[in-house]
């Protein structure tokens, strides 16, 4: 179940708000667990269960590890047990087509006959889903976390369906009080309806229309030069509107039912660096792996040297993390080779003296060439993209289909439009959350609502991005 489809947005929310806020509080927790379990399961049941055992391995784990009885061996090894679970379960349904095919390659190369591929349905959301459980016993381990009073709570934390499938990664130190007491207020609940609107907007009317752009570039034999790069920025647009559309969904929600979570994106396309890109792209990703893996391989304290390198494995895993692809591997190794750089000069770029509207094109730029890995099905492909992006590659026979697919006008003007609003200072997140609502709203909002759902009947196909991941 997507959010921007009618199934979601005229059966499930209305009847879940309906049904949460004629519970009594106790009951409500429970209630959004099993509606969760329901939303998730809406694909295929069986990857609930999948769900649930990264649940439970790491609710035991966290138990094992906050008993005052506890020796650190014993903390230690539930730790280790609870991450192994949760790891080896992401690995063998993320990775192991991956190593299989890349064994097969080797064999192959060497003269051996290639084993058979075990071919393994990827669940939605499982990144998430994982990062988000195992956080938990990690820092329950390190005693910044209080253990979860029930397990019952711990579910609903897990489940939670507003950022279940594609995040914001949401820590159990976040909202354990919320949990527990959460604040349920009409000015809270607007701005959700707000961000939810407005993320809704983002994702039919703008990252949708970019997806056909890219769609018809990525998929061309081999585009001109103009339309190469017309096509990567249309997928820069699409990436970004697309799952920043689904934060501000995903928080919106949340404050429906009382749950406040993190900023996710802050103007990521105003960034004048690399370094300043990761501190405004996917926050919680981000944050994540420098919490849990930058700092304990050491982070910056074992000399410049070691840093870089941490660095550089960081963004490789983070790349990985995206998917089982080599693409996404060489798309993490750009940005940690790049961050590694960047902090080589003191954390500021080679053309950190040029002005700031250069800084920050540069960035785009950059950042540009890094969406052509991240959105070719293979490396090969990339590169072949990229050539033709810099015309070293002879166009195709269809560059002029190409052409009048791309050069619509409302493609050009939803293009127009998406990097007028990227490239403001104040996004959309920021309007709805510094401003408390006032009349006015509706009277965007609802014109903006009713416009997204006919698109969104007149579209045929409108998954989010980061659904693969």
């Amino acid at each position: 179940m997507v959010f921007s489809s009618h199934i979601f947005l005229f059966y499930f929310l209305p009847l879940l708000l309906l049904i949460y806020y004629n519970l009594p509080y106790g009951w409500r927790n429970l209630f959004l667990t099993f509606a969760s379990y329901l939303f998730y399961g809406w694909w295929n049941p069986w990857f609930s269960l999948l769900m649930l055992f990264a649940t439970v391995a790491n609710y035991l784990a966290g138990q094992t590890i906050a008993r005052p009885d506890a020796t650190e061996r014993q903390r230690f090894t539930a730790l280790t047990l609870g991450v192994t679970a949760s790891l080896g379960a992401l690995a063998f349904f993320k990775y192991s087509m991956f190593v299989e095919e890349n064994l097969n390659r080797l064999l192959l190369l060497f003269g051996a006959d290639a084993l058979p591929v075990l071919w393994v349905t990827l669940p939605i959301g499982i990144s998430f889903f994982t990062f988000q459980s195992l956080s938990y016993s990690v820092d329950v381990y390190r005693r910044q976390s209080p253990p979860v009073r029930s397990f019952s709570d711990f579910a609903c934390f897990v489940a939670l369906f507003p950022q279940l499938i594609a995040g914001p990664i949401v820590r159990y130190n976040t909202v354990a009080g919320q949990l527990v007491n959460r604040q349920h207020t009409l000015a809270r609940f607007s701005s959700g309806v707000s961000l939810f609107i407005l993320g809704f907007a983002q994702k039919i009317l703008l990252a949708n229309p970019m997806g056909e752009i890219a769609d018809s570039a990525f998929g061309a034999d081999s585009p001109l030069p103009l339309e190469a790069w017309l096509g990567a920025v249309a997928y820069a647009f699409q990436i970004y509107y697309d799952f920043n559309a689904y934060s501000s969904m995903a928080i919106g929600l949340g404050r429906m039912v009382g749950f406040e979570f993190p900023k996710n994106f802050n103007a990521p396309y105003l960034a004048d660096s690399i370094t300043d890109f990761w501190r405004r792209w996917h926050i919680s990703l981000s944050t994540f792996l420098r919490d849990y893996l930058y700092i304990p391989l050491g982070g910056n304290r074992k000399g410049p040297r070691r840093t870089y390198i941490n660095l550089a494995i960081v963004m490789i895993l983070g790349g990985a993390w995206h998917g089982a692809t080599w693409n996404f591997v060489a798309w993490g190794a750009f940005h940690g080779g790049l961050l590694a750089f960047e902090r080589w000069r003191g954390r500021e770029s080679v053309y950190g003296k040029l002005p700031h509207v250069l800084r920050v094109g540069i960035t785009f730029v950059l950042v540009l060439f890094s969406w052509v890995l991240f959105r070719s099905p293979t490396l090969g492909d990339a590169m072949h993209y990229l050539g033709c992006m810099f015309g070293v590659t002879d166009p195709g026979s269809g560059a002029a289909l190409l052409a009048a697919d791309i050069y619509t006008p409302r493609l050009m003007l939803m293009m127009a439009l998406c990097a007028f609003l990227c490239f403001q200072k104040k996004q959309a997140f920021d309007l709805v959350t510094e401003r408390p609502c006032t009349w006015r709203h509706p009277a965007v909002l609802i014109p903006l609502f009713v416009l997204g759902v006919m698109a969104m009947f007149a579209q045929s196909h409108n998954p989010f991005l980061y659904f693969q991941f």
